[in-house]
């Protein structure tokens, strides 16, 4: 084997290994466009409210856990409110559910129930 032939043949693996490199690249691009879109939007309670509100229902309202920190409470509810807040196209009930929930989870009142 002469020395003069090995810079051709490396340089002929590496133009090949660049070219399937490159074609690997193109189609995990390709697949990767064309995945479905999922949105990643929180989903957040639904409703079916209870006549008395619960500890597990007013998390569920604010997505959060029943034994959460208080400021991570009025995180969850300050976040909420924001979405359904009536000055904004939200409804009063909603907003006092809402409110409802932060206070059964602070401890702000015991047995409250919503004026609607």
């Amino acid at each position: 084997m002469n020395h003069s032939e090995v810079p051709p043949l490396v340089a002929g693996v590496s133009v090949a290994a660049a070219a399937l490199g490159g074609r690997y690249l193109i189609q995990a691009w390709q697949a990767f466009k064309a995945r479905p879109v999922v949105p990643q939007m929180r989903r957040f309670y639904e409703g079916g409210f209870q006549q008395k509100m619960t500890r597990r229902e007013a998390a569920l309202i604010l997505g959060i856990r029943e034994r959460d920190a208080l400021e991570k409470i009025r995180d969850a509810h300050r976040r909420v409110m924001v979405a359904n807040h009536p000055d904004r196209g939200g409804s009063e009930y909603l907003a006092s559910k809402i409110n409802e929930a932060k206070d059964m989870l602070t401890g702000r009142t015991k047995g409250f129930e919503s004026v609607f």
